[in-house]
């Protein structure tokens, strides 16, 4: 199965009908897919953080958000993160492609994905790494459903060898 294809399944699934995100080469087909879906509301943004705050003001208008980002964005977003969906109790879904681990060609990438899953961690929010596009779709569902009952983030990182397990 197609990588991106499953994640907008799993998106689709879990009844995603807003969507944030941050331009990143990982995720182009799936920004793509989500873009031509004229059930979710997809607003392209500059920075992770004002993604964020636009996907807790969707929530309390009714709406079920997910921010699509690349995790070296996730430094950008930290204080949102907290002082908002954290302390307000937002759910929030979370796509981060997770670069700067295996198979990483590019160096700059390193230092932060090596922090990634210690920076969720520190803030309390729980994060899943599908091993192939089959686990995606179902992954990408759990993780709406956990940030929902949990009234906090959940995220989903999909990494380079996620990408080519086509």
């Amino acid at each position: 199965m197609n990588p991106s294809l499953a994640v907008y399944q799993g998106m689709k699934q879990a009844g995603i009908d807003f969507a944030a995100s941050v331009p990143c080469i990982n995720l182009q087909q799936l920004l793509h897919l989500v873009a031509l879906d004229p059930e979710i509301k997809h607003v392209p943004v500059t920075r992770e953080e004002e993604g964020v705050g636009l996907c807790a003001g969707a929530w309390m208008g009714g709406k079920r958000p997910a921010l699509l980002m690349q995790n070296s964005g996730l430094g950008n977003s930290i204080n949102a993160l907290a002082s908002l969906d954290l302390l307000y109790g937002i759910p929030l879904l979370l796509i981060i492609s997770h670069r700067g681990i295996k198979g990483e060609p590019i160096v700059g990438q390193v230092p932060m994905g090596r922090m990634t899953p210690g920076l969720l961690d520190a803030m309390q929010i729980r994060h899943f790494s599908p091993a192939s596009a089959g686990a995606a779709c179902e992954t990408v569902a759990c993780a709406w459903r956990l940030a929902k009952s949990e009234h906090k983030p959940a995220a989903v990182l999909l990494d380079l060898e996620f990408w080519r397990s086509i």
